[in-house]
């Protein structure tokens, strides 16, 4: 039953009982505020034009009329111009009735819309690093909802494999590499090559002081730099297909997909398609090429192309350097159009940080001037801010990231420490021990990431994620072993709570209902909202509900059985709207902990 509507339309009957009928009339009807008594409120103030009464005489008669007549309405009470319902516990029961039912709770019925979501997109010149961790578990959560709100998903990650950028490893790597690879060194092949990406700035830099100790300016350095020069010139000739070139670029991005796909593994991320610009990017000057016959591109003496986007607030913007090489514009246009072509999609999610805000407008904008107005309208730009660390920001060219592989590590590591301080692992099996250790560690990496909203810039704490106590992975992920150890014991008591109980429910009891039936809804909003953060603050208010509830009633010890099947049956539905929502999280919940 959609609660929502079933109140509407029983407010409305009584509002038209009493005022009759009024065409196209909304009720403000919300849920009652914390601090009063009651399940949903009725704003009376647009009532009153009807009523031709005070606001309190209103709200009275409408309450009186409706549990006078509407038999699930137990009672009411007036604040001032606003009515608060409170439904009887039959009500709730019947409900609770129905999401022991409902094999799929929580998940809404297909909607024939097809959604491609594009996370990761790493570049392949070093290893993915934190902001990457939570650009993959932003992108996974927010799929894995949108999947469970009915539309069909295609998980994407563009791959940035070629570009001035990926130069710069494969110089750094010849001219300094003696031959080096992931075998030989015993390095991940994404660290390795990460390594000469830093040693290309390293080199660099000393060059530009050079130059500069010669006589140049700072920005003429810059340009003039041999090693620059070089790398420029090894990307000409990538993007002429030498052999040479062509080779060592394959060989290394070879290493480096190799230690991505690790690291995926590691975090429980994946994708249904890979893009790789490398291929998309001649499509993209294809593009280029046809807005230049268009007149929605010029073409400036030193034979680069840009388009003029002043006249819409923004500013020129370069399509394709003097030298025929593309940049990420480019590119962007060409993955565009394959997509949209190639899967018809309804929506175009892009997963990429704030700091991208300006070149999501300006490509939108681009495409709706090139004759796409019907695609451009359906991107999205799901904006994040950054993750910072106590020290500040991280440099990848100075190799002051923290490295994903190494935190992932670091958080099991820390997980197990505490877990067993803590008595949490006794009984448990070398294998089990690592096991829940792994998923602890994870899950708060996870929780910690995913529980602030999107937009906002986050301090990343790892101490602070680990704790079995407070807004953290690790208490929702205890509170979930904890109802499976009382469900198990159930069993192995032999105590069956599968047939209905026709207890009544304590307050406490239907309160927990009440927070069940929510969350279809919540489900609902972060979808609508590309936030996993919402289903966070859900799952720890469910789970902490949930704690105060056992704190106070004992279930396996309750002597009277239809009292003590029907808490665990409860206890059973909260466990699994825990295992529900920590999975649209990328969350695993452990059996036992």
């Amino acid at each position: 039953m959609n609660i929502e509507q079933f109140i509407s339309e029983a407010v409305r009957r009584s509002v038209e009982a009493l005022y009759g009928a009024a065409e196209g009339e909304q009720l403000q009807i919300q849920k009652t505020r914390r601090e009063f008594e009651g399940d949903y409120t009725l704003v009376v103030f647009p009532l009153l034009r009807r009523s031709r009464k005070s606001p309190e005489a209103t709200a009275t008669e409408i309450g009186e009329h409706i549990t006078a007549n509407e038999p699930a309405f137990k009672s009411f009470n007036v604040v001032k111009g606003f009515l608060n319902l409170s439904l009887d516990a039959s009500f709730w029961g019947d409900r609770f009735a129905e999401i022991v039912a409902q094999a799929d709770f929580g998940t809404a019925p297909a909607t024939g819309r097809t959604i491609m979501i594009e996370y990761s997109s790493p570049n392949t010149n070093k290893p993915l690093h934190l902001g990457h961790i939570r650009n993959n578990l932003l992108g996974y959560s927010v799929a894995q909802i949108l999947a469970a709100n009915g539309h069909t998903v295609i998980k994407a990650n563009l791959v940035n494999d070629r570009g001035i950028h990926i130069c710069k490893s494969m110089l750094a790597w010849k001219l300094y590499g003696n031959g080096e690879t992931p075998a030989s060194s015993g390095m991940k092949g994404d660290h390795l090559v990460g390594k000469y990406y830093v040693e290309f700035d390293k080199h660099y830099k000393a060059q530009i002081k050079e130059l500069v100790a010669a006589g140049e300016s700072e920005d003429e350095a810059k340009r003039n730099a041999p090693i620059m020069l070089e790398a420029q010139e090894m990307l000409r000739r990538w993007e002429a297909k030498d052999p040479e070139v062509y080779a060592l670029w394959e060989t290394m991005n070879g290493w480096v997909y190799e230690g991505f796909d690790v690291t995926y593994k590691a975090l429980g991320v994946d994708f249904d398609k890979v893009y790789y610009e490398s291929q998309t990017y001649l499509l993209g000057k294809s593009l280029v090429e046809e807005g230049l016959k268009k007149g929605v591109f010029y073409r400036r003496d030193d034979n680069s192309v840009w388009i003029d986007l002043t006249g819409d607030g923004l500013d020129e913007k370069l399509l394709l350097r003097g030298d025929g090489t593309s940049v990420y514009m480019t590119q962007d246009l060409g993955t565009a159009f394959r997509r949209f072509e190639d899967n018809r999609l309804d929506d175009m999610i892009y997963v990429v940080g704030n700091e991208q805000n300006y070149h999501f407008q300006v490509l939108k904008l681009v495409l709706k001037k090139l004759g796409y107005a019907a695609w451009s309208d359906h991107i999205t730009h799901l904006s994040y801010g950054m993750v910072e660390l106590p020290e500040g920001k991280m440099k990848s060219r100075e190799g002051t990231v923290v490295d994903a592989d190494d935190l992932i590590a670091d958080m099991v590591k820390t997980a197990r420490e505490m877990s067993a301080e803590l008595g949490k692992l006794d009984g448990c099996t070398e294998e089990e021990a690592e096991a829940v250790s792994t998923m602890v560690g994870l899950g708060a990496l996870k929780y910690f990431i995913l529980k602030v909203d999107p937009k906002k810039t986050m301090l990343f704490d790892p101490r602070e994620s680990i704790d079995f106590n407070g807004n953290t992975g690790p208490f929702i992920q205890y509170t979930h072993a904890r109802i499976r150890s009382i469900l198990r014991k159930a069993d192995e008591a032999g105590i069956d709570y599968t047939s209905a109980s026709d207890a009544a429910m304590l307050p406490e009891e239907i309160e927990l209902v009440k927070m069940l039936t929510d969350y279809p809804a919540t489900v609902k909003s972060a979808g609508e909202n590309f936030a996993p953060s919402i289903i966070g603050a859900y799952v720890y208010e469910l789970a902490k509900q949930f704690n105060g509830y056992y704190h106070d009633h004992s279930i396996l010890r309750e002597e009277d059985e239809a009292v003590r099947r029907l808490r665990l049956q409860l206890a059973a539905q909260v466990a699994r709207v825990i295992r529900s929502g920590m999975k649209l999280l990328g969350i695993d919940v452990p059996e036992r902990m």
